[in-house]
């Protein structure tokens, strides 16, 4: 299987390098380039990727508004890389809220790139362990959880909740399953169901929701090492 890539960042020293480190490998096709956000919308109604590496800081309009805008408008699956060389929590929590799957900086080891993408194409989530800490440290206890949101925990189970956690936790299916005594083709179906439930695109979405709704609060468990 081969996945379509569009590589965007203002420097063009840094743009044609993750491309140069992507076209290496027979699995990934970096179908397009582009330097700023509107170029970086216009890029993806044309080619339909399946990975967008997105850069923040941009002229005009950023990282952030350009990836919102590509994922309201996208009607085919796209998931959205962010790149950038700043991890400020304003920054973090925006471009997750905007829809972002993945949130690295740009000092990941060249080797780590494919990967990232690969994991992002295939559904999964990928942040930086100090970015997840910030990110819920600096965010998720400030949010006060509103009736709406709250209510919205009503359509799941207690299984799937437990589930929940434990993904707002950081564990793998793997992990869940030996948590819980249970298949990780059962933990595939909770999370599956969970999504479909409460209309979220992604694992990191369901962090999201977790920690605004108050399934778990920030604090109350040590992610990372």
């Amino acid at each position: 299987m081969t996945f379509s890539v569009v590589v965007v960042d203002d420097q063009a020293l840094v743009r044609r390098g993750f491309a140069m480190i992507l076209r290496v490998h027979d699995d990934i096709e970096v179908v397009a380039e582009a330097g700023t956000g509107l170029e970086a919308v216009e890029a993806a109604r044309r080619h339909r990727p399946d990975v967008i590496l997105m850069d923040i800081r941009m002229p005009g309009m950023d990282g952030i508004e350009a990836t919102s805008r590509i994922l309201q408008e996208a009607d085919w699956v796209v998931r959205v890389l962010i790149l950038t060389t700043f991890d400020p929590d304003e920054y973090v929590y925006k471009a997750l809220r905007a829809g972002a799957s993945a949130f690295v900086l740009k000092d990941i080891p060249p080797e780590q790139l494919a990967p990232a993408v690969r994991t992002v194409a295939e559904g999964g989530a990928l942040l930086a362990p100090s970015i997840t800490r910030r990110f819920i440290d600096q965010f998720a206890e400030r949010r006060s959880v509103t009736t709406a949101v709250a209510g919205r925990l009503k359509r799941l189970t207690d299984r799937e909740r437990e589930v929940g956690v434990a993904v707002a936790r950081g564990a793998s299916n793997a992990e869940i399953a030996e948590h819980l005594c249970i298949g990780a083709a059962t933990v595939k179906s909770h999370v599956s169901s969970i999504l479909t439930k409460l209309g979220l695109r992604d694992r990191i979405q369901i962090v999201i929701f977790a920690y605004e709704s108050g399934l778990i609060e920030a604090g109350d468990h040590n992610v990372g090492h």
